[in-house]
Parts: structure tokens; C-alpha cells; sequence
């Protein structure tokens, strides 16, 4: 396998991916801060930015029938935090939990996922977590703290980030115990030794708070970019080292300055990277060139992926066959009765966008149901037979 960039929105390249392809998962996305970010003039990333204040529109109509199909009391749940706490957070869980839902499908039995987020989000995306991937796979909560400026009269500083683990399968997750040197004045143990220091040093592992060595990325950090959320590699060779092998392959589907890319590759993994905004592709060949020419191996890519993990069932007879059963008759948009020569076979979620030619992605709609969707998603057409419903209700009402 090459390592592979992908510029464009990852669900449609998600959607387009082989499921059970990936050994381990880190994601990195935005945090709902209400802010856009931009990387200052001068800085490698000058020019790139990516936004960070949630609306509907950020969400991708043509997902939601399978979340509303396959989930359904996590849509009730996702429909409450409008509620609870505004339309822009029930946007921003609902935009995450489609992702999600693709992330777990790639992932391998053996695999973890690694979510990094802050805490005015992390409580909602935990219950979305542990309804996909189920509750008894979730592996920890680590707390990432960290000492850089800022202070406030109101509130001890905020310092700190959330990195929610989950497994695939629990009991087969992939897990390397890693160990750090702590250093004490005096005997830890009955018979220690000093080193040449003067210090006694013990090996411990790894516990799930993380406020060492693991220093946040400053203006003046070696490694810095220009890219505002940019976290250091020391971070990402922990994660990797934990939850991989070497050959393992690693996905980022919100790679941004390509620090997941480069840490996996240095440590002998396999990776695919996945961004918008197309200044990633220009950085990531900077970084890794500048890591002794490691990019050579690198495949960059803008177009969709197809999955071959699936049969490829070009639309036939006996495939409408099997979908008029399946619907017993009725039309998938507008629920009508029909003869089943009435009916054309629709792509659900569109080529255009990641959807594929096998049966999954099939459904049978009227001819009028399938003309008003075109290459359209499904709640485009719903919200067109709900309209037009009210609209000859109306008129009913008027005539009485």
C-alpha cells in the first residue's frame, strides 16, 4: 500500500474506503470554538485556514438516512442538545457523528480510535462514542494538560485537552504498554541506586494523564507550521507506539499540517491522510522532504475512492427485483404502491459523493420521486413530498 493524501471532505472519501482497511485512528477535528482560524502571513501555512463556527449547512443531508435508519435513539439524543445547549452544537455532534459512524465501518477488529477534542464537547461525543462503537469498548479518557500562558479572574486556566479512546473490539484491541522514567530525591525502593546525578530513577507506565514531556506547539517550537491547532509530534509517537505495529496503517481524517502523517511514517507505519483544505498537500511534502526525503513513497490524491470490499452490482433486473420485494411495492421516497415496472433504481447516496454501484446503495423510487432527487441526497427529496403534502392540504382545507 502507498501512503496516500486525500484533499477534499472526508466523508465522501471515508464512504468511499474498504471497511476493516485501518489499524488505528487519530482525528483531531474542530472543536466547535466558534473561531476561524488562520495561519499568519509568513508561516509555512500562510494562506490556509479552516473554519470552526457550526451551522446546518455544515451538515451532510445526504448521511442522515442512514443515521436516522441505523441509530435512531441517537438521533432523539442529537435532537435534545439543541436544547441543552444551541443549534450550533447539535450541528457540530451531528456533523462529527457522521463521520464517526464511517470511521468505525473502516477500522479493524484489532483497531483503536483516538478522538481529540476539548472539553465543551467532549461529554456530548462520548455518548455518540459509546453508542457506535458500544460502551464496554471504550478504553480511556486521557487528559492532555499542558503550561502556556493565559489566566482569568473568573476561572482557574483552562489547560487542558480530552483524548477519548475506544476499541473495535475490546478484547482484541491492539494495546503496548509504554513506560516513563520518573525521577526522586531519595529511595524509591528498599536497595535503589542513584544514578550519576544523584537522582533514583523508576520506570512506571504510562498512566491516562498526560502533563510531562509532551509540550504544546509554541511560536518559537521547532516544529511550528503556522497552523494554529498544530499538535507536537511527541504526542502523536505516544498514540502510534500504543496502539500500532510497525506496517500498521494509520488514518487522520483531519491531517491538517500532516504531524499524524510524518510521526507514522518515521515510526515505520503506513498512513493515509485526509484534508480540505489543499495547503495540507503543500506541507506535508515540506515536512516529510525536509525529514530526510521520506515523501517519496507519497500518492496525493483529490479524487473519491471506490470500495472493493463490496460487489460491484451494476443496476439489472434482478436486482429491482429484489428491491421491490424488499420495499413490498412502494416507492423509498414518496411510499406510493406501484407495479414494478414503474420503478427506476436510484443511487441513495449519489456517485458523486462517494456512493458506489452495489446493492446497499440501491433503492427503487417513481419516476417523479427519482427526477425531483437527481444527484440530489434523500432528505432534499423528503423535504420536497413533505412541501408538497402540506401545500395539498391546504388547498383540501380551503375547498371544505
Amino acid at each position: 500500500m502507498k501512503n496516500i493524501l486525500y484533499t477534499g471532505d472526508n466523508l465522501y472519501i471515508l464512504n468511499g474506503m474498504d471497511s476493516e482497511s485501518v489499524d488505528l485512528i487519530y482525528l483531531d477535528p474542530p472543536f466547535n470554538s466558534k473561531r476561524i482560524y488562520s495561519a499568519p502571513i509568513g508561516s509555512k501555512l500562510a494562506g490556509a485556514s479552516f473554519k470552526d463556527m457550526w451551522t446546518w449547512q455544515d451538515v451532510n443531508e445526504g448521511y442522515l438516512e442512514r443515521m436516522v435508519t441505523e441509530y435512531p435513539s441517537l438521533v432523539r439524543y442529537i435532537e435534545s442538545i439543541s436544547g441543552l445547549h444551541s443549534k450550533a452544537m447539535m450541528a457540530y455532534v451531528t456533523y462529527m457523528t457522521q463521520r464517526i459512524v464511517e470511521l468505525h465501518r473502516i477500522l479493524k477488529p484489532t483497531g483503536s480510535l483516538y478522538l481529540h477534542v476539548d472539553p465543551t464537547a467532549s461529554h456530548y461525543l462520548k455518548l455518540i462514542l459509546d453508542e457506535i462503537f458500544g460502551k464496554t469498548n471504550f478504553r480511556n479518557e486521557i487528559v492532555w494538560g499542558y503550561r502556556t500562558g493565559g489566566v482569568s479572574k473568573r476561572h482557574f486556566p483552562r489547560k487542558h485537552d480530552i483524548i477519548l479512546t475506544y476499541g473495535k473490539e475490546a478484547k482484541r484491541t491492539i494495546h503496548n504498554p509504554l513506560k516513563e522514567i520518573i525521577l526522586y530525591d531519595k529511595p524509591f525502593f528498599s536497595g535503589s541506586q542513584p544514578d550519576d546525578t544523584g537522582k533514583y530513577r523508576v520506570d512506571v507506565y504510562i498512566r491516562d494523564v498526560w502533563d510531562d514531556e509532551l509540550k504544546p506547539i509554541i511560536n518559537v517550537s521547532k516544529e511550528h507550521t503556522g497552523y494554529p491547532t498544530q499538535k507536537p509530534l511527541a504526542l502523536l509517537e505516544r498514540i502510534i507506539k500504543a496502539s500500532s505495529q510497525e506496517g500498521d496503517v494509520v488514518l487522520d481524517p483531519f491531517c491538517g499540517c500532516a504531524t499524524t502523517c510524518v510521526k507514522a511514517q518515521q515510526l515505520g507505519r503506513k498512513w493515509i491522510g485526509i484534508d480540505i483544505e489543499a495547503k495540507a498537500a503543500h506541507i506535508l511534502i515540506e515536512r516529510l522532504s525536509d525529514d530526510a526525503g521520506m515523501f517519496k513513497d507519497f500518492v496525493y490524491r483529490t479524487d473519491i475512492p471506490q470500495r472493493t470490499d463490496v460487489k460491484k452490482e451494476p443496476p439489472s433486473q434482478s436486482v429491482k427485483e429484489k428491491l421491490f420485494k424488499t420495499q413490498k411495492g412502494k416507492c423509498n421516497g414518496c411510499n406510493t404502491q406501484m407495479r414494478i415496472v414503474d420503478f427506476e433504481i436510484d443511487h441513495i447516496v449519489p456517485k458523486s459523493k462517494g456512493g458506489g454501484d452495489y446493492y446497499e446503495n440501491y433503492q427503487l423510487l417513481c419516476g417523479n420521486c427519482n427526477r425531483t432527487k437527481g444527484d440530489r441526497p434523500m432528505d432534499y427529496l423528503r423535504a420536497k413530498i413533505k412541501k408538497r403534502q402540506e401545500l395539498l392540504d391546504e388547498y383540501l382545507a380551503f375547498g371544505k
